[in-house]
């Protein structure tokens, strides 16, 4: 076998969008026809790879811990929830339109228009004054066409959290401090969608609020932080590629009294894939002022009544899953001049855990039995189409970290050969003993 030599990592985007289109990670909603701008869609293995990711991030935020409770909630929220919030006000861009080109564009992102101004074969632009636009997605419910109909997509998650903190305490008996945890979709309206799912209308969070005394508030700060910062770490990318980045004062959103971003260096340059805020008690004061209920908590300790203060944790899903694909992505160079394209996933990550491949199409009925006990315990996949060498470059591709060959001697001394994805060194192994031998792969580090 070949042993490869030093990696190239990921340096265009194009390549990534390609694999992923090919392999069926991600690919263009609406596809056949044409697709729809900031709409993406997971195939077979990108819904895996989210689904393990947001598996990963639940087990380390709730489970593992007896202060953080689970919620699932709506995505459209009564509407004076973003009355309340400040997204009515100011959840909005500034934006102007180029009357030349009918194209609107961001005001702080005018240079995007040169590559306008160069397809329209025009060398000056003729912009209106900047205004601003309200990023919220709106619907109606109900028949009604009456503006009391109009509501939002929700914007983000975390609103939901806040006005069922009150609900959620008293159900869970939680007292302070305490967490309240969701995942799901949320959905802006961005003028301008870009660097394939990193910036899109429509995206997936995992937040959670941490409720607390205003005297813990820079202790569980820190905390979270690292909290956040060791999850990230846990995920397998290049720590090298990962970093923290406080906001400036002048940065800060209207609510927050500190954030600190968690980035990472995309091909695109550093970007942010988590955000850490205080929030204080904007939240909870603003959504008891506008729904008329007291949002208070009784301190078991001092009896004193609080409002408490929020710590957010706020992961984007998406551009996660896009981070651990950038970090995972290589092309190595073999020895004899071939190369191959390999996605150097976590195995506890990894869409596919093995892959099962008969030598022969005649050995298909023990493979498959082999096959089939493994899919009680992981998502694997059967291929007897093509050479070995060709069916492993496939698998290579998927990032599937195992991959397992029936050969015509597995008849006579009952193993099979396992392949290792990164090292692409081979053993035999006694078919009775594989789960075993692969549960201690793949579970050691989930």
């Amino acid at each position: 076998m070949a042993s490869p030599t030093p990696d190239t990592r990921l340096e265009r985007m194009d390549d990534l969008v390609s694999l992923c289109a090919r392999r069926g990670f991600i690919f263009a909603s609406s596809e056949i026809y044409g697709g729809i701008n900031g709409f993406w869609d997971y195939g077979p293995l990108g819904v895996e790879l989210k689904n393990n990711l947001k598996a990963r991030w639940w087990q380390r935020v709730v489970r593992e811990r007896d202060d953080v409770e689970g919620l699932d909630s709506s995505i459209i929220c009564h509407p004076r929830t973003w009355e309340a919030s400040g997204h009515v006000e100011h959840f909005s861009d500034p934006m102007v339109d180029c009357r030349a080109c009918k194209k609107r564009f961001r005001a702080d992102q005018l240079g995007d228009a040169g590559k306008c101004s160069a397809r329209e074969g025009s060398s000056e632009h003729d912009f209106t004054e900047p205004r601003n636009f309200n990023l919220m997605l709106q619907t109606r419910i109900g028949a009604s066409e009456e503006a009391a109909s109009v509501a939002y997509l929700r914007a983000e998650t975390c609103q939901s959290i806040f006005t069922d903190f009150k609900r959620v305490r008293e159900v869970a008996r939680q007292k302070l401090p305490f967490g309240i945890a969701q995942i799901g979709k949320a959905f802006r309206n961005e003028i301008n969608p870009r660097n394939f799912t990193f910036r899109s209308r429509e995206f997936e969070q995992a937040e959670m609020e941490f409720f607390c005394h205003p005297s813990g508030r820079e202790q569980w700060f820190a905390h979270w932080l690292d909290e956040r910062m060791r999850f990230h770490k846990e995920l397998g990318v290049d720590e090298a590629n990962l970093r923290t980045r406080p906001h400036e004062q002048d940065e800060l959103a209207h609510y927050a009294n500190q954030a600190v971003d968690v980035e990472y260096r995309f091909p695109f340059g550093w970007q942010e894939i988590e955000g850490i805020h205080d929030r204080g008690d904007w939240d909870l004061s603003r959504h008891g002022e506008y729904s008329g209920k007291d949002l208070a908590v009784t301190d078991p300790d001092s009896k004193e009544r609080v409002l408490p203060l929020v710590i957010e944790t706020s992961v984007g899903v998406d551009r996660t899953c896009l981070a651990l694909l950038c970090d995972a992505y290589c092309v190595e160079e073999l020895e004899g001049g071939d190369s191959r394209t390999v996605l150097r996933l976590d195995p506890a990550l990894a869409p596919l855990k093995a892959a099962v491949l008969p030598l022969s199409k005649k050995l298909a009925d023990p493979a498959r039995r082999l096959y089939r006990e493994l899919q009680r315990h992981w998502n694997v996949f059967y291929d007897d189409a093509g050479n070995i060498g060709r069916r492993y470059r496939r698998q290579d591709e998927a990032g599937t970290p195992f991959c397992l060959t029936y050969d015509f001697e597995s008849e006579d001394d009952g193993q099979v050969t396992a392949r290792e994805r990164d090292a692409m060194t081979q053993i035999r192994l006694p078919i009775e003993g594989v789960v075993v031998w692969l549960r201690e792969r793949l579970e050691a580090r989930a």
